[in-house]
């Protein structure tokens, strides 16, 4: 009696789950991962306190930094992770909305598999729905003026108003339209806004409303030199990239002094080179040096003596936006400096902010970077306001360069969702069965919004899906009044790039994870300690449903 011989492919300590085991353990992390966010969404949503292993704390309600902060172990819920991570680089908002919304549609696509739907099948009528609400979307939507400043005010005020900063937002929202239309740049096709052209700076200290634009850049650096000039009206501004000092050969090298006058002579040659660097800045008309490099103490001695104020060792990023600000360019041979490369501003100043000393370049002719300085009674408020100022100036780009918007509160969700249920009852098939379900998914948005609002989810969406049909394709959840509103007459105003970016964000990153029906997973290389006994588990998988 011979029994047949046994393989073994995999290394000893992987394993394995198949099958409906393996699709319902990544669809259970997945939906763990909304279920933390969950409670976050809209303007009644709650902020979660995250403490890092060194004990640093993040209080937030933004999704992308919630899930940024938190180590997940398990694939299928990094899956979700990186949702987040794309949606915020990509429109900057949403987040939040693009992981409840994958959560859903792995939710409701269990209900399918469970009742024997392939799940290729379900991800094929998740793709022909999706197409079909992108569609509605661009219908719904509203084409605006990119230079209209009002409606830019409502996004961005929108965009604040479900933050810690919400009080705040007229005031804040405000200046990231400012900044926004400032730095933006008119092409063949529409506008263009590169955020990085926006610096924003964080002090805490004074209120929220001492937060301020300032057209032009702060650096967080200080002058050099006491006896140099701290203010300089209708500042000359060189931008120096090469070391203000005697660098150092390359090679190794040695000066033999037989005579103490040789002495002199050498320190004599050093001086007069370091002169000969300042007289050639004088020479530009330059009145205010901004240095990448170093500054020799000699040299920012005669620059103190010819009244010009210096700053040095300022980031290559900080360079590049004073070039922008001030139309300076930045110079990497002295010996090329010439009036035509200064920079031009009504203010170079050193100021005290809180203990540090800051310096401002303020009032450039027509800067196209600016600096939005973020002020707050402690670092944890002024934390979360730079990311709510983020996502604020991400939306108004995205009005500017896609000038399309749509009402808030839920209410783009529910008009995709009526239409896609009208249009799903003409498929034939069980695809009809997976689109009727990404209706239901796109719908909890909605709900969820209704239910952080204290408000009863149930009769909310039966009033919705009636308003609706009645043609009322802005009625949505005011979670303020706690009430179904008209969100368009609310001033409640989202882009359309936002709503899109998170459908298809979602539904992508849903069907890859129904697509997958088996999992191996490699156990950990690292040693086993002695008396531990038996291989290394799953790496931070325990049974793939830990995270």
């Amino acid at each position: 009696m011979s029994s047949s011989p046994q393989y073994i492919i995999l290394k000893e300590g992987t394993a394995e789950s198949k099958g409906r085991e393996a699709q319902r353990n990544n669809i259970q992390a997945a939906k763990l991962i909304s279920e933390i966010v969950r409670t976050s969404l809209g303007p009644r949503g709650m902020d979660k306190m995250l403490v890092d292993s060194l004990g640093d704390v993040t209080i937030t309600n933004d999704g992308a930094t919630m899930l940024k902060e938190i180590d997940v172990q398990h694939p299928a819920a990094k899956m979700l992770v990186e949702v987040s991570k794309a949606t915020d680089n990509e429109v900057g908002d949403g987040t939040t909305s693009a992981v409840i919304l994958a959560g859903a549609l792995l939710e409701k696509a269990e209900e399918l598999i469970s009742k024997d739907v392939h799940p290729t099948v379900v991800v094929d009528g998740y793709m022909k729905a999706l197409e079909k609400s992108q569609q509605v979307l661009e219908k719904i939507a509203e084409k605006v003026d990119p230079s209209s400043k009002a409606d830019l005010l409502k996004v961005a005020t929108t965009s604040m108003m479900t933050k810690l900063v919400s009080d705040d937002a007229p005031h804040l929202a405000q200046l990231v339209v400012d900044a926004v239309t400032q730095v933006a740049e008119q092409t063949e096709t529409g506008y263009k806004v590169d955020i990085d052209n926006v610096k924003v700076e964080k002090k805490a200290g004074g209120s929220m409303t001492d937060t301020k634009l300032i057209t032009g850049i702060a650096l967080d650096k200080e002058v050099v030199h006491s006896a140099m000039p701290k203010r300089i009206d209708g500042a000359k501004i060189a931008l120096i990239n090469s070391p203000l000092e005697i660098e150092k050969t390359e090679f190794s090298a040695e000066i033999r002094i037989s005579d103490p006058d040789q002495m002199q002579k050498f320190l004599d040659e050093e001086n007069s080179i370091l002169k000969g660097m300042v007289e050639k800045i004088e020479e530009s008309g330059a009145n205010v040096v901004i240095a990448q490099k170093g500054i020799d103490d000699v040299a920012q001695h005669y620059l103190a003596r010819a009244g010009i104020m210096a700053v040095r060792r300022v980031k290559e990023s900080d360079m590049t936006k004073l070039a922008k600000a001030t139309g300076a360019r930045i110079v990497t041979n002295l010996d090329d400096l010439s009036a035509k490369d200064l920079g031009s501003a009504k203010l170079a100043e050193e100021r005290k902010v809180e203990e540090d000393k800051w310096v401002f370049i303020e009032g450039a002719k027509n800067p196209k970077a600016v600096t939005i300085l973020v002020r707050g009674g402690s670092q944890r408020v002024v934390d979360e306001a730079e990311r709510s100022l983020h996502d604020a100036l991400m939306v108004t780009k995205d009005v500017v360069e896609t000038p399309s918007i749509v009402a808030g509160g839920g209410a783009p969700e529910v008009e995709i969702a009526s239409k896609v249920r009208e249009w799903a009852q003409k498929l034939t098939g069980r695809e009809q069965l997976a689109a009727l379900r990404f209706a239901e998914a796109i719908e909890s948005i909605a709900t969820i919004l209704a239910e952080n609002a204290g408000m009863d989810p149930i009769d909310t969406q039966v009033d919705l899906r009636a308003r609706h049909s009645k043609g009322e394709k802005w009625a949505g959840v005011d979670a303020l009044s706690g009430k179904v509103a008209n969100m368009w007459g609310k001033n409640v105003i989202e882009p359309m790039a936002v709503k899109s970016q998170i459908l298809k964000a979602a539904t992508e990153s849903a069907s890859m994870i129904l697509r997958i029906d088996d999992v191996i997973a490699s156990s950990k290389t690292k040693e086993v300690p002695a008396g531990a006994g038996g291989p290394g588990g799953m790496g931070g998988m325990g049974g793939m449903g830990g995270m």
